[in-house]
């Protein structure tokens, strides 16, 4: 079977390069490892993208200009990232705006919850599967052809060139495919938990995978095995605190609780650990997976009293409920000596005044005298009823990955490969080192996937 462009993956980092690559008059093939009504990856779960922008645009209130776009993800990556790959996903967001909707997304106003995004984040109308589905129609519509279930299991790489990618069909039978060029977009190894073991020890086999569970690192082995340069860090990830009774696999962004700064977060010793006010929740949700991960059976528990319940976005779950704080950490099998000293020592260290809480910004009502300190949003768990949420470290994607250049081309250890890209989370660890950002991995799935679309499509036709 021969085809201009192979795309390895379904989600929107692989449906921007088909259809780019399309777009330049060639023939596309698309290998969604997924049955069809799971197809798109972590795409499937998103809600929105964060988008540099001059002024008012669509539903993107105010201006969101480079330099602090720049410095957002400086502060959460602390610096690890490379600052030309960077730049160049956050200037040309501001083009992917326009692009997405002439390629049939929509988009709408962030909602209660996420205001704080209005002005930084771009929200699909209909979530991340109207997206999928728009991106697929697009393709469609250019021709691209998609085969699902279809496992990608060797790039054969001859002389830093593919020569030819085998893949077992949804009936397992081995196929073959000699495309002229090739974009590797599926994602990272998180779906592989026998791998995320090795790379962070039995702890891992807690982890709850929030996303989906097809990204395996199947291509991502084969290529480094091959000699593509590898990047980014094993045992970074973008990893959330989830609800512990969401599923083993994509639970996606329902199963995220944005309860934390409300809250007093204790581990299973009934020990608090971290200042759970330390920044506005868009900017430190995702720090939250690997606090967790680091703690006892890699388990947190949320409390809040009746004053914050209506603070957050609703949990996919109840909460657990009690009228009296023993009756509520007794519920969620905490020791309750430990855990009440906890809770009465952080109330005794919050402010007489409340009158400075402010709960969609930074308010600086801090404790005092006590360590970890709750430096905003700080008020005692004293109204009943009281109430209590089970963390999981939850798992999106990983951060190791293909070391690409300005063009999404991958580099191999002894040059560049000559008819290969990578787009979305397969090459995201070249600019999140650690940390993320809200609506970031959508930025870098949708500039890079566009670019290798291009790429690839310009090497087809100059040959």
């Amino acid at each position: 079977m021969q085809v201009d462009v192979a795309v390895l993956g379904g989600g929107n980092a692989a449906l921007c390069g088909a259809i780019n690559a399309a777009l330049a008059g060639c023939s596309v093939l698309v290998l969604e490892s997924a049955p069809k009504p799971y197809r798109g990856g972590n795409s499937r779960h998103t809600r929105n993208f964060r988008c540099m922008h001059q002024g008012p645009v669509g539903p993107l209130t105010g201006a969101y200009l480079e330099d602090e776009y720049f410095d957002d993800l400086i502060k959460v990556t602390k610096g690890q990232t490379d600052e030309i790959l960077a730049r160049k996903a956050i200037r040309e967001s501001e083009a992917c705006f326009a692009w997405m909707h002439t390629q049939g997304i929509r988009f709408q106003p962030s909602l209660s919850g996420t205001l704080s995004l209005s002005r930084t984040n771009a929200f699909f109308l209909g979530g991340g599967k109207a997206l999928v589905n728009a991106l697929y129609r697009r393709a469609e519509q250019l021709g691209v052809r998609v085969r699902y279930q279809t496992e990608v299991t060797h790039v054969d790489m001859r002389d830093n060139r593919v020569a030819e990618v085998v893949f077992t069909d949804e009936q397992g039978a081995e196929n073959r495919v000699q495309p002229r060029a090739v974009i590797a977009a599926s994602g990272g190894f998180q779906g592989d938990t026998d791998w995320l073991e090795r790379a962070w020890g039995p702890g891992a086999q807690n982890f709850l995978i929030r996303g989906t569970q097809y990204n395996r690192g199947v291509v991502l082995r084969d290529l480094l095995d091959q000699g593509a340069q590898s990047v980014g860090d094993p045992t970074q990830c973008h990893a959330v605190a989830i609800d512990g009774r969401a599923p083993k696999f994509d639970g996606g962004i329902a199963s995220r609780l944005d309860c934390v700064p409300f809250s007093v977060v204790l581990n299973q010793n009934g020990q608090r650990f971290y200042d759970e006010g330390e920044d506005v929740w868009p900017k430190r949700y995702a720090i939250w997976g690997r606090l967790v991960a680091a703690q006892p059976s890699q388990i947190g528990h949320v409390i809040i009293d009746s004053r914050s319940l209506n603070l957050f976005m609703p949990s996919l779950y109840p909460p657990l409920v009690s009228d009296t704080l023993e009756g509520l950490v007794e519920q969620m099998g905490l020791p309750t000596g430990a855990s009440l000293a906890s809770i009465s020592a952080f109330n005794a260290a919050c402010a007489n005044d409340l009158s400075g809480f402010r709960p969609t910004e930074l308010d600086g009502l801090a404790t005092r005298g006590i360590e970890p300190a709750k430096t905003n949003w700080a008020r005692p768990i004293t109204e009943p009823p009281f109430y209590g949420y089970t963390l999981r470290p939850g798992v999106t994607f990983t951060y190791l990955g293909l070391k690409v250049d300005q063009a999404a081309r991958v580099q191999m250890q002894d040059g560049p490969a000559e008819n290969l890209w990578a787009a979305g989370e397969i090459m995201a660890g070249s600019i999140l080192g650690q940390g993320y950002l809200a609506g970031f991995g959508m930025t870098i799935g949708t500039v890079f996937g566009r670019q290798a679309g291009q790429e690839a499509g310009a090497y087809v036709k100059h040959r």
